[in-house]
């Protein structure tokens, strides 16, 4: 028999101790009862982080082809997010590999990001004619893990056995928190698809914070969870028409702010405390989307100066110059053949453009080589790669995985 005594706050949900002696945690379904409590301080963040929004929605008008700069903030949420679950792979290691301008085998961590990426443009193009929903993230969950370290974990499937998440070696009785058991998790996935859809009115910013947290909660995969509920909030927020390209990714303000994250959840479940995750998230909302509208307006600034390098000093090359550099923001690796591909032109043509680009100061040739060489769009990359500030900030925490039972 399962002892189904309460053990927390009744507003968040319950820990229930399990037929072996353990004890996992049942959570309420949503909104929270009591309703959340919308103090001065809450309200403030909620109109910041709206107005951050409306701002980094209005600032991709300004982009020249905004779709370019989008698959840059995807690949980087790509990598980040990865990065949370473990795996160490680059921006600079993706954009390599898309590149195929250095070795042609796909190492296991960058492959996991390449599906992170291929999960979220599958998602955004399944959202024209499927809602969010336990379905949606069954697909979704499938491409994330086909063919990773994680493939043999039942990938686009709930899990049908418990698991438990703390540090490696824990156990279901030392794990610093244990999901809903099966039976009681599919009622709080039912609960939690039943929120989705509700039409009682809420902020949507509120509701998907919500949202990302209860998933979190009731960790329904075996593995990939952390990267299906940051893919839900980008989901979440243009499924709403929130915005209208996927340009806020909260992943890097998670990993720099890591434990006080799993701080946060955890205090939701074991006090109810709602209020305190939601300010945090609506603070990470803030932040992440003025980066993003300061990057945004970096962009076009870089752009337009660089134009201006090209048309004083290409000649009759300036046109193919133009071409070759828009194409840059794109995929900021090249080499000669692909050049050739981008404007059309014979091989020499094209690496006598690739040379007026390195004396431009626009690429940088990046293996030292004197055949088979590869440019790098160095100043576009280096707004997207923040690799040293976050190796630094993670290399001084302590690495928390699930574990699976």
């Amino acid at each position: 028999m399962i002892d189904r005594v309460q053990q927390t706050s009744a507003r968040s949900g319950v820990y229930i101790k399990q037929a072996t002696g353990y004890r996992a945690f049942v959570p309420a379904a949503l909104p929270p009862n009591p309703p959340v409590q919308y103090d001065d301080d809450l309200l403030d963040l909620l109109s910041r982080a709206d107005r951050a929004l409306g701002r980094l929605d209005g600032s991709t008008e300004a982009l020249p082809n905004p779709e370019l700069f989008v698959m840059m903030y995807v690949r980087k949420e790509a990598v980040l997010s990865s990065q949370i679950e473990g795996t160490q792979a680059s921006l600079a290691d993706v954009l390599e590999l898309e590149a195929r301008v250095f070795e042609p085998q796909t190492p296991t961590d960058v492959a996991e990001v390449i599906n992170y990426v291929g999960a979220m443009n599958y998602g955004l193009e399944r959202l024209q004619n499927l809602p969010i929903s336990l379905r949606m993230l069954c697909e979704i969950h499938a491409r994330l893990m086909e063919g990773t370290r994680g493939q043999e974990r039942n990938p686009g499937e709930f899990r049908r056995s418990q698991n438990w998440i703390g540090p490696q070696g824990c156990t279901l009785t030392t794990a610093r928190f244990v999901p809903p058991a099966p039976d009681d998790m599919k009622q709080a996935l039912g609960d939690w698809e039943q929120f989705l859809h509700s039409e009682r009115p809420m902020p949507i910013l509120v509701k998907v914070g919500l949202a990302h947290a209860q998933l979190e909660t009731i960790h329904p995969f075996l593995d990939g969870n952390g990267r299906i509920g940051r893919l839900l909030i980008t989901f979440m927020l243009c499924e709403r028409a929130v915005l209208k390209r996927p340009l806020l990714y909260l992943s890097h303000y998670f990993k720099l702010n890591r434990l006080e994250y799993y701080d946060r959840l955890q205090a939701v479940r074991d006090k109810g405390d709602w209020e305190g995750w939601l300010k945090f998230f609506l603070r990470g909302v803030t932040v992440v989307a003025n980066e993003a509208t300061e990057v945004a307006r970096r962009i076009v600034n870089l752009r337009e100066e660089q134009r201006v390098r090209i048309q004083a000093s290409f000649g009759r090359m300036t046109a193919d110059g133009l071409v070759l550099h828009d194409g840059l923001f794109q995929h900021p690796y090249i080499n000669v053949a692909q050049a050739q591909h981008l404007v059309g032109k014979g091989f020499h043509a094209a690496n006598r453009l690739i040379s007026q680009m390195v004396d431009a100061d626009i690429l940088r040739e990046m293996t030292g080589r004197s055949r088979n060489r590869v440019y790098l769009h160095q100043s576009y990359f280096r707004m997207f790669d923040d690799s040293e500030l976050s190796a630094d900030h993670v290399n001084g925490l302590e690495s928390e995985e699930e574990t699976i039972y």
